[in-house]
């Protein structure tokens, strides 16, 4: 039985992410919020300092431990397919952590240029989405229990997978489909790549998810890869175009994430 604070906060939480003024803000704070860096900052150079923080940031030194953040959601989603609710706290908190790891490794780094340096804009994104995760925790809204499904539903599968696999060699940025990719690549820990994964569990046992875990997730995706299709496909879509691609799960995902949670739900 839910605790009625809970279930009263989860209620006022959907009317809040289910107004229009909410999602301007979000598109806004993009705009409001520069990257920090500790020295020579110049507002002109703002995609130069980007490249330099995503091209140095500290997920490079991560790469050995880039195994166990694939299997990690594996094994998650599997005792989610066999156990059922039993495990759906721990699926969010484990969400919730990466999340945070996300906005941390991929947006912060140590340059020779600008030391210290931080896409503040993403990191703020990313923990809410985080905050959002660590709710559901709380509020448990998420239903896991296997219902008959319609065979349309399960479209997102193989993009979600396309999404974690990340067949993509990363001396050349070509396609490359090794299957070893799939334990070893840095899929794992990257808000891009996983956000389709943990969107595909919460559009395929829709209607019965927390609709503000699924509404912001899917919002900030949105946001974030508008600004990596503009960068792969017209800024250096020579070297970067197989990156695009791999993109699209998140941005197919992310919209249609959206659109059913605001949509009028029936259970």
């Amino acid at each position: 039985m839910k605790d009625n604070k809970f279930e009263t906060t989860q209620r006022k939480l959907e009317r809040i992410t289910g107004r229009w003024w909410f999602y301007l803000v979000f598109v806004v704070v993009q705009f409001m919020i520069p990257p920090y860096v500790a020295k020579g900052y110049d507002w002109t150079k703002g995609g130069e300092i980007l490249g330099s923080i995503f091209s140095q940031a500290i997920i490079e030194s991560w790469k050995p431990v880039y195994p166990l953040f694939k299997i990690i959601p594996v094994v998650l989603v599997l005792l989610i397919i066999f156990i059922k609710n039993k495990v759906t706290r721990f699926f969010s908190i484990y969400v919730a952590i990466s999340y945070i790891l996300f906005a941390v490794l991929q947006n912060i780094a140590i340059t020779e240029e600008y030391g210290l340096a931080i896409v503040t804009g993403n990191v703020v994104m990313f923990l809410i989405v985080a905050v959002s995760w660590a709710w559901e925790a709380i509020a448990k809204e998420n239903d896991f229990t296997p219902e008959k499904q319609p065979v349309w539903k399960y479209w997102v599968t193989p993009l979600a997978f396309l999404a974690f696999w990340y067949p993509l060699n990363p001396q050349t940025m070509q396609p490359d489909f090794n299957p070893l990719y799939l334990l070893t690549s840095s899929a794992g820990l990257a808000f891009c790549l996983m956000t389709p994964v943990y969107l595909t569990m919460l559009t395929f046992y829709y209607p019965r998810v927390n609709l503000v875990t699924l509404r912001i997730t899917s919002l900030v995706g949105a946001i974030i890869v508008f600004y990596n299709m503009w960068v792969n496909f017209l800024f250096k879509p020579e070297l970067l175009w197989w990156n695009g691609v791999l993109h699209i799960p998140l941005l197919t995902i992310s919209i249609y994430g959206l659109v059913i949670s605001l949509r009028k739900r029936t259970v």
